[in-house]
């Protein structure tokens, strides 16, 4: 690219990595179109929805399309890789968004940095930004956890990991997981850390819900549609009451008045405002 973020010819490869709408097609970067005219090869995630894209800017694709998935990504990336180093401009994109976030990419950009080819990139949409913008949540400080694990198992033990984290979390996930990892993160981070669920950003359906991770797993659980991005609050400081010792205490208290200690645990976590395991650990503790 020229200073003036033109197309400027060159006798050396360039990798672009371009981002592409969300869901309304008017917030294509002005920049796309070019680079669809004048790219040697456009690496697309859906061919067929790439050219209803340029077709939408009112553009003709100008180089050789390739496809570009999770299912061909390995084997594709070292023939791209070649005509980068040959001297092509190679154009990717992915379904909406940016390449390489939670999307087909990497490979190749570390491809491409490998062999010494440049590469830059055409910013655009982006849901992880676009839905911590409108969470209402703190995003002074934030960190992208991507899909969580699709066996519960491991989605529990990973969520478990980021229980203390500070920082406000983003994830993505699909509709039909969406009431299952709201249940499993209100269960590791705490029934009552805020979050917002982002639901078809920037289409004609898109919204917002808010509210603690107990709440809306209830809310997802009849079924949701269409893309989802979730907003979770980081964790907060533990609380000086929250002494382990006391927290078993607590739960003793709560066993001996003929509650049982799975709910007594979770209502002394919530009053506390810790995740449960903090109280199992601290009932397991004071057991042995």
């Amino acid at each position: 690219m020229g200073e003036d973020g033109g197309v400027t010819g060159t006798d050396e490869g360039v990798l672009v990595l371009a981002g592409t709408p969300i869901g309304e097609a008017g917030d294509a970067p002005p920049r796309l179109a070019a680079e669809l005219a004048e790219a040697d090869v456009v690496a697309a995630e859906d061919t067929r929805r790439l050219r209803r894209l340029a077709s939408t800017l009112g553009v003709t694709v100008g180089g050789r399309v390739v496809s570009y998935f999770e299912g061909n990504e390995a084997a594709r990336t070292p023939e791209l890789a070649d005509e980068l180093a040959g001297g092509a401009r190679v154009l990717l994109v992915t379904d909406a968004g940016m390449p390489s976030v939670s999307d087909p990419g990497y490979r190749l950009v570390a491809a491409a940095v490998e062999r010494g080819v440049r590469v830059t990139a055409v910013p655009g949409p982006s849901a992880v930004l676009t839905a911590l913008a409108v969470s209402g949540l703190p995003v002074d400080r934030f960190c992208f956890e991507g899909f969580p694990p699709r066996k519960p198992g491991e989605r529990a033990a990973r969520l478990r990991e980021l229980a203390d984290e500070r920082r406000t979390l983003v994830f993505f996930e699909s509709p039909h997981r969406l009431a299952a990892s709201l249940t499993a993160m209100a269960e590791a981070l705490g029934a009552e850390r805020n979050a917002a669920v982002c639901r078809e950003l920037t289409k004609t359906y898109e919204e917002v819900r808010r509210g603690p991770l107990e709440e809306l797993a209830r809310w997802a659980e009849p079924g949701v549609r269409g893309e989802i991005t979730v907003v979770v609050a980081g964790a907060e400081p533990a609380r000086p009451s929250a002494e382990p010792a006391e927290l078993a205490e607590r739960v003793a208290a709560r066993e001996a008045a003929g509650q049982r200690r799975k709910e007594a645990i979770a209502e002394v976590a919530r009053e506390a405002g810790v995740p449960k395991r903090i109280v199992f650990d601290a009932v397991v503790a004071a057991k042995g």
